[in-house]
């Protein structure tokens, strides 16, 4: 039985939700206009380095020393480390065994000497074996403004991932610093974004954005023969309106199954999870954003499950046309009577689902690898021979 007070709860925290990223997004979208910026183009960004880092030679792919900064929470390591790999050595630091940032004390005790011991760290590392670029995947709730401008001291181009500025640019704000990008972004050379409608808020904040999506690994996500024996699959977490799409799907007469954490099947290990993609005939994915009423952005399995080489039918959002073809290399759906009508028209026309399934696999492996998405950026910042 439902809790109205608990629906009222979750229909209000959305409301606040919605609203303060409303607020954001007419503030920056204000001071761009105001102050006259513009989003730096291609061109603009490798100008831009070459004046930050004059003496730099562009080195050959498998030449690049890379010191890498990361924790693993569950595909990093495995997507990112083997696709910084091809351009050469890398130097993994993952700080959550010393220090995690899940723990009471880690604003008063742990952040203090996690921020102190990545600066020594660092230095230590640049003296021994001097790296070509320094990739970071942080967020102000990691670490100070300070922290960053002490890692850039080192001269060495570096540029951070952040892949969801959709609600969490700012996100938090704690003794007046924000748990997003806002307070540090400026303090690296490049930005890289997943979220498009961040590259104002980046400007405004004096930083270098560059929009890329997140990509794939194709050493990871590749179709694995095995029977298709679910009709339709979601994998990922149980929250939001998830749950009760699931359910109505099921009353549709529709066999949908959820895996991940908070459904009743569990979460599903990487080569699991991945062979799920090909055991589906159909993919299920949502857009949306935790807590946010019509607010959607990219996702890691945009890309993993079309180059897993599953059929992928998920929520409509713009950005998503960028990079694939609706109708022709993806499905997209609008509302609740927009998706069963198209689930059942896929299960009941799989002559046309595997052409869809298999144009979704080459788009993905030609244009959708993380590989493709560090050979881009590394070859902006100057340190990739063109």
């Amino acid at each position: 039985m439902s809790d109205p007070l608990q629906s009222a709860r979750k229909r209000l925290r959305a409301w606040f939700n919605r609203r303060r990223l409303e607020k954001e997004r007419d503030f920056y979208g204000d001071a761009f206009r105001a102050r006259g910026l513009q989003i730096p183009g291609e061109a603009q960004i490798r100008a831009a380095m070459r004046q930050r880092h004059p003496g730099l030679e562009p080195k050959s792919k498998g030449k690049i020393r890379t010191l890498a900064i990361w924790h693993n929470y569950n595909w990093e390591t495995d997507a990112l480390k083997p696709s910084l790999e091809r351009f050469g050595p890398v130097r993994l630091y993952d700080w959550y065994g010393e220090f995690d940032h899940s723990r009471k004390n880690w604003a008063r005790e742990l952040k203090p000497r996690m921020n102190r011991a990545l600066v020594d760290l660092i230095g230590t590392w640049c003296r021994d074996e001097r790296p070509d670029v320094i990739f970071t995947y942080l967020s102000g709730e990691l670490v100070w403004p300070e922290t960053v401008q002490a890692m850039r001291s080192q001269g060495i181009p570096i540029f951070n991932l952040a892949l969801n500025d959709k609600e969490h640019f700012v996100g938090k704000v704690r003794g007046g610093r924000a748990f997003g990008m806002r307070d540090i972004c400026r303090h690296f050379d490049l930005c890289w974004t997943s979220t498009e409608d961040a590259l104002k808020k980046y400007c405004v904040e004096g930083a270098m954005p560059l929009y890329l999506p997140e990509g794939a690994n194709p050493e990871i996500h590749r179709p694995c023969d095995v029977e298709r024996s679910i009709d339709v699959a979601f994998v990922g977490q149980c929250y939001g309106n998830r749950p009760d799409v699931i359910r109505r799907l099921q009353e549709k007469g529709i066999r949908a199954e959820a895996f991940g954490f908070g459904w009743p099947n569990g979460a599903l290990a990487t080569d699991e999870m991945v062979k799920m993609y090909s055991r589906s005939r159909i993919n299920l994915g949502f857009g949306g954003v935790a807590g946010h009423d019509d607010t959607y952005c990219l996702k890691g399995r945009d890309f993993e499950i079309p180059m897993s080489g599953g059929l992928y039918v998920t929520e409509s959002c713009a950005e998503l046309e960028k990079f694939f073809r609706p109708g022709e290399e993806v499905v997209t759906y609008g509302d609740f009577d927009d998706l069963v009508e198209k689930l059942r028209h896929l299960l009941s026309h799989p002559e046309e689902a595997d052409r869809i399934r298999k144009a979704g696999f080459e788009r993905a492996r030609s244009e959708h690898t993380w590989e493709m998405r560090f050979e881009k950026v590394f070859k902006l910042l100057g340190v990739l021979e063109e």
